[in-house]
Formats: C-alpha cells, sequence, structure tokens
C-alpha cells in the first residue's frame, strides 16, 4: 500500500529548509570500502556496431564475438551506429532538461497520482523507513500506443509528446535488432528472444532529473538495483557522470561516448538466456556542484508471455537456472525497495 506522498526533490531544494533524513543513507562496510563520493574506476565496455552484427563478414563476426563477451561479462554494451541521428537525440535531452526547469505549477500537471506509477513526482512511497532517493522523474509507458495515459504527458514544452512518439517508434528498430544480434550471438535462431518478449510487449520511458546535493557522501540518486525488464536503453547525461555498475563487488563507472545508446540487459533476459548474460546491478551516484539528466526505456515482455530459459541453451553441461515466470515486473518493484534481487524468487 502506497504511503502518503513526499515533497519533489526540487520542491525540497527551493524551500531550502536543509536536507531531509528520509534521503539520508546509513553507512555500510561497502560505503566504507568505496564511499558513494568516491573515485571509481571506468567500466572497460566495448563500443559495439549495431550496423555490423548482421554482417557474415570477418569484421561482423568479430562484433558480434565483442557482444558475447561484454553481455557474458557486465551486461553492458554502447551501441553505435544505431540509425538514430545525433540531432534528435539532442533533441530527446534537450526537451528533458526544458521540462524540469518548468515552474513548479506547470509540472504538475503531469502529476503522478496515488497508485500510479505514471506521471511526474518522485517513486512510490511503500514503507515509513524507505530511504528516498535524490531523484525527480516522469515515467510515462509509450507502447503499446494503447496504454498511454496521455493525461501525464507533458503538452509544455512544445513539441514534447510528438517527439516521445517518435523517439519510441525508432527504438523500436534499435530493439528488434538487438534482440536478434542476442540470439545470433549464442547460435540461436534469431527470432528465439522476439518471441517471448511479444508482440505486446511494454516500452516505459522515465525521464530522470537529479538536482545538484549537498551531501553526495550521504544520499543517492537511484539505489543500487537490477533492472526488471528484458533490456533497458539508456541516454546518460552527456557531460555528469553519476551511473556505476557493480562487478565482483565493486562499483565502476560507465564511460560517457557520445552518440551511443548505453543498453543493459534486465533480469527477464538473464533468465533468457539462462544466466549466460548478465542483469547488472547499478546505482546513480549524486553530485555537489552540477544537475544531472538520464532517459532510460525499459522493454518488458508482455504481461501474458512466460519468461524461461531458451530450450537450445539448457543441457546436461548447462542445467536450467530459472523457472517460468510471468508478470515479472509486477513483483520487481517491491523488491526493489526492500533492497532486494528479484531474480532470486526465479531460482530454481
Amino acid at each position: 500500500m502506497e504511503k502518503p506522498k513526499f515533497k519533489t526533490v526540487q520542491e525540497v531544494v527551493a524551500a531550502g529548509e536543509g536536507l531531509p533524513e528520509r534521503y539520508l543513507h546509513a553507512p555500510t562496510k561497502d560505503s566504507e570500502s568505496q564511499p558513494l563520493n568516491g573515485l571509481v574506476p571506468e567500466m572497460d565496455i566495448p563500443a559495439i556496431d549495431l550496423s555490423l552484427l548482421f554482417s557474415s563478414s570477418e569484421d561482423g563476426r568479430e562484433e558480434l564475438s565483442k557482444l558475447h563477451s561484454a553481455l557474458s561479462t557486465w551486461g553492458v554494451v554502447q551501441v553505435m551506429n544505431h540509425g538514430i541521428t545525433e540531432e534528435f537525440l539532442d533533441k530527446i535531452y534537450k526537451l528533458t532538461k526544458q521540462f524540469f526547469a518548468l515552474p513548479a505549477e506547470e509540472k504538475q500537471k503531469c502529476a503522478r497520482e496515488t497508485g500510479n506509477i505514471q506521471g511526474y513526482g518522485n517513486d512510490m512511497i511503500l514503507s515509513d523507513n524507505q530511504v528516498l532517493d535524490w531523484i525527480d522523474r516522469l515515467f510515462l509507458t509509450t507502447y503499446p500506443q494503447d496504454k498511454r495515459q496521455l493525461q501525464f504527458w507533458p503538452q509544455v514544452p512544445v513539441g514534447f509528446s510528438e517527439t516521445l512518439h517518435e523517439y519510441t517508434m525508432k527504438q523500436r528498430v534499435v530493439i528488434e535488432k538487438f534482440f536478434k544480434a542476442m540470439a545470433r550471438s549464442l547460435e540461436l535462431e534469431e527470432n528465439c528472444f522476439l518471441k517471448m518478449y511479444g508482440e505486446n510487449a511494454i516500452m516505459n520511458s522515465r525521464f530522470n532529473f537529479f538536482p545538484p546535493c549537498p551531501r553526495p557522501d550521504k544520499v543517492i540518486g537511484i539505489k543500487p538495483h537490477a533492472d526488471g525488464s528484458a533490456i533497458t536503453l539508456l541516454l546518460p547525461d552527456k557531460d555528469v557522470e553519476g551511473l556505476q555498475f557493480l562487478k565482483d563487488g565493486k562499483w565502476y563507472k560507465a564511460p560517457i561516448v557520445p552518440d551511443t545508446i548505453l543498453i543493459n540487459l534486465g533480469d527477464q533476459m538473464e533468465i533468457m538466456s539462462n544466466g549466460i548474460y548478465k542483469s547488472p546491478v547499478h546505482r546513480v551516484v549524486t553530485n555537489r556542484e552540477k544537475e544531472r539528466i538520464s532517459v532510460a526505456t525499459f522493454c518488458v515482455p508482455g504481461p501474458d508471455k512466460e519468461i524461461q530459459p531458451a530450450n537450445g541453451l539448457v543441457s546436461e553441461a548447462r542445467p536450467r537456472l530459472y523457472k517460468t515466470i510471468t508478470k515479472y515486473a509486477e513483483l520487481h518493484y517491491k523488491y526493489y525497495q526492500q533492497g532486494r534481487r528479484t531474480i532470486e524468487a526465479a531460482l530454481i
């Protein structure tokens, strides 16, 4: 059951009343060895050329091998030559910044209602002791089109809704290619994952805004979690770092690579790949001086779809690791706020 909504972070900052305790994280052993605002090494992940993944040339085979290596090691890749122009991606960044710079009363026209994840504001508070993330967000289901709740789609800035529709359609092309490439990289029939993902798969876009934070050592932008999606497409801030991934108990920062889309796998893809490909735990840290934005699109299999390890990836040598699951995303949010990994519930 959702608890009463809290102020947005921008409202907290504007009020000038100091930092509410609801945002402060208690120290942990992890934060002692790697402080929230400490320096972390950069991930060594490749930029994958999407246009090469379907080539039968030596370069194409090498690119597929790079994809396999990155997804089985990190669960994350940067994708270039994805077919969406730099000018169009710049337009998405610009509209995102313009929306969060609007007066509070204008943004409140898109405010999230109690019990509904869609709309502007902050995430649902499910318990009295839930530590809040230092983030304001606009969360919109963009596909299928009949699932759109247009009352939450901004009319200002002008062109926001039309551009988001266009971006959604462009992303659908990238998503289909990426699922096929993953299947090819595992020597499966190329539509294998797409069939499980389904025709009625859901796309949720989340526009994130992280204001400058007075205590980056104690406050987190987005708490550590793995995504409940199949895959997530992310446009990180082009100038300000903050996104970090966990590997072997250590945090690493994601590199900023111009004109690429970062794609990380979610739990449902780890299940479909029978654990060969990883759904990485990640977080966003805060910055004392600079605001930061990002735009994430979560690609979630249709609610009617049964998600399970692909038959071609189960053998005596590699037994099946996961149960057949449905409606995984519904369970995921509850686990996320408790700081637990949902995928553990799917293990056999």
